[in-house]
């Protein structure tokens, strides 16, 4: 890239799809913080001169502030935010506990809200415009049956109509908002799941892999017109059954 290296936030970076995001920043020269509660400790990334870390829940607004401080203090800017921070687990729906609630509203609304508003403030601030891209979920919209992930897509249905709204609010002032909704992905969230259940989730018979994910992601940060589109990385599987 040239000019000055744009600075990308990356929530939920320590391994699988974030890990690979933030590699993808890096190789098209971008810097980047990188958050997730211990990060520092992660085997897929790295801090160095233009990659800068910092633990912590993304749920709680002091995490969110130290990730927007980091940004500006280290890099001057806040140019992509990618929000990958995110809890799954399914059961049926009357198993579902107060505490998974809880736990799924933390991590994937308000892991969501608190570093958005911070880094929409910045981008305002900057008058450049900016990019922001959430990971949700292509069940959100398009459930399989023998899924049940109805308390999770609660949280992922919500971050897909904020990010239209978002869209709107903010398309006059040049920062673009964006979602990319995987199907199901080869990430260590699904390692015990057989190779064949995985292939049967998607109709070309072939799971995604971190790449895919990253490759999306990459594109509606770069392009300067999508703004409110809801991307899907799932082998069709949102076309219906198969």
């Amino acid at each position: 890239m040239s000019g000055p290296r744009k600075t990308a936030i990356v929530t939920g970076a320590s391994q699988g799809i974030g890990a690979g995001i933030v590699k993808g920043f890096v190789e098209r020269g971008f810097n980047v913080v990188a958050n997730s509660r211990k990060v520092t400790q992660s085997t897929e990334v790295a801090a160095s001169d233009h990659v800068a870390l910092v633990d912590g829940h993304i749920g709680e607004p002091a995490t969110a502030a130290k990730i927007v401080e980091t940004a500006l203090s280290r890099f001057k800017s806040i140019d992509a935010l990618v929000n990958n921070a995110g809890i799954f687990f399914t059961k049926p729906f009357t198993d579902y506990t107060a505490e998974d609630f809880k736990s799924l509203v933390s991590t994937n609304v308000e892991g969501f809200l608190y570093v958005t508003q911070l880094s929409i403030k910045q981008m305002l601030a900057q008058k450049t415009g900016g990019s922001i891209v959430t990971i949700t979920a292509a069940l959100a919209r398009n459930p399989i049956r023998g899924v049940t992930a109805a308390v999770p897509m609660i949280t992922k249905g919500g971050l897909e109509t904020i990010t239209q709204h978002l869209a709107m609010e903010y398309a006059k002032d040049g920062i673009r908002v964006n979602a990319v909704a995987p199907g199901v992905v080869y990430t260590p969230l699904h390692r015990e799941t057989p190779k064949d259940v995985m292939e049967s989730l998607s109709p070309m018979g072939r799971p995604s892999t971190v790449k895919d994910i990253t490759d999306a992601v990459m594109y509606l940060t770069d392009a300067a017109t999508v703004t409110g589109d809801i991307l899907y990385v799932d082998g069709g599987a949102h076309f219906g059954r198969w």
